[in-house]
């Protein structure tokens, strides 16, 4: 006999997905949009990728700096996957490290001119980890109205008050120390060095100036800004010019521009101390395998070297903004640094203008409510050393020529369906 219990919780998760993302997925289909989410890449995310034997101009992949796949770094993998194998076997507080867990880490120590650095598995566990360990309910974090969802979960996870101050706005975030942070024991201020959404870089010495000021902590997630940021991609300490040790906790993915996996935290040597031995995402996960530690330790050296990598990103970054705003697209706070929206607006229009890209050879993804706001749906370009100009007009060319046949599709379903039809 079937458990009452049971199917009552089957039916409560039925009805909750059906709710949120499996409705809307539903919806589209019904208009005749293909779901652009899991496409299976037959090869390496490059300029250009492989979906179902056919090639695509790729504009979604986070290798900017065109390292991955580099011989140097499948050299030295398949060597250290010899010697160590493809699993660091266990946590490594207690099943001990492997010699490139602390050469990687001292490396990105050094690379940020800081004392010390701990790297972990993930980097979303990274920031809900971290801050999650350091921070509780005596205390109180100050977040940009566009910080990642990570920074948002590890703010939860600390059970401190959490205060939301408007996007890149030091004014609002000045009020709110000085109204708030005497309520509390310690405080932390927690940023990005560019916004994955916007592509935009923050006040950061305004920042730095305020958490001297009110007597706080700052972390800088530096997820899209670490190697596209600076002369030498040394990130937003380069762009800005500033001393390294002013800001408390450096962090960023080895996801992106050392085409790994994991995270990182890069400060004072008291302060990674105290992660090592106590921050759950750390001390309860298993150590990084030593091949991704080794690749992403080879991926450094590479960009230390060669910094016309950052140059060329740059400089296509900066081709691809000026571009599509000369054809009137909204490209919203953009600064032209690897990662540039063309906002649409509507959700279900983004949805099939990229659609339409997609059936011409060009891979992009649409972002809708809730990942931003409603009303600024967009076309998220990730820009890649890889990238040529050509790549950028066809794309851009296509967005001019599709976008009308996009808005009639859904203007078209709005008449036959008013009653059904939801902007998201």
């Amino acid at each position: 006999m079937e458990n009452k219990d049971q199917s009552a919780n089957s039916t409560f998760n039925h009805m909750r997905s059906k709710l949120s993302f499996g409705r809307m997925v539903d919806m589209a289909a019904e208009m005749g949009m293909d779901n652009p989410l899991f496409r299976c890449h037959e090869r390496a995310a490059k300029a250009t990728t492989l979906i179902e034997g056919r090639e695509y101009i790729n504009f979604s992949t986070y290798d900017y700096l065109d390292i991955n796949t580099h011989p140097e770094i499948t050299e030295a993998v398949t060597a250290t996957a010899k010697v160590y194998g493809t699993s660091a076997g266990a946590s490594r507080l207690v099943g001990g490290e492997r010699p490139q867990h602390r050469l990687l880490e001292k490396a990105l120590a050094d690379f940020y001119e800081v004392e010390d650095c701990i790297i972990y598995v993930s980097g979303h566990a990274t920031n809900v980890s971290t801050l999650g360990y350091l921070f509780g309910k005596r205390d109180v974090i100050f977040q940009d109205g566009l910080a990642h969802n990570s920074l948002l979960q590890g703010a939860r996870l600390a059970g401190a008050a959490r205060f939301t101050y408007a996007h890149n706005d030091c004014d609002a975030l000045e009020k709110m120390l000085a109204e708030k942070r005497h309520e509390f024991k310690h405080a932390i201020i927690v940023t990005e060095g560019l916004f994955s959404m916007d592509g935009n870089i923050p006040d950061l010495p305004r920042i730095i100036a305020l958490k001297k000021r009110y007597n706080c902590m700052l972390l800088v997630d530096e997820a899209h800004s670490f190697g596209i940021l600076g002369q030498t991609g040394r990130g937003v300490r380069e762009y800005f010019g500033i001393n390294p040790r002013d800001v408390d906790m450096w962090m960023s993915t080895m996801s992106k521009t050392l085409c790994g996996c994991g995270g990182f935290i890069c400060g004072s040597h008291e302060l990674i101390d105290f992660l090592k031995y106590g921050s759950p995402g750390f001390v309860y996960s298993v150590g990084m395998p030593p091949v991704i530690a080794q690749a992403c330790l080879t991926a450094l050296d590479i960009l230390k070297r060669e910094p016309e990598r950052v140059h060329k990103l740059q400089k296509i970054s900066q081709f691809f903004l000026h571009y599509a705003q000369s054809k009137g697209l909204d490209t919203g706070q953009a600064q032209g640094y690897a990662v540039v929206p063309v906002i649409i607006g509507n959700s279900w229009v983004t949805g099939f203008l990229s659609q339409a890209l997609f059936k011409r050879g060009i891979y992009v993804m649409p972002i809708s409510f809730p990942a931003v706001k409603e009303g600024t749906a967009r076309l998220r370009f990730f820009i890649s050393a890889a990238h040529e100009e050509e790549h950028v007009i066809k794309a851009i060319d296509a967005i001019i020529e599709e976008r009308p046949n996009a808005e009639a599709i859904v203007d078209k379903y709005k008449q036959e369906h008013p009653d059904v039809f939801t902007d998201y």
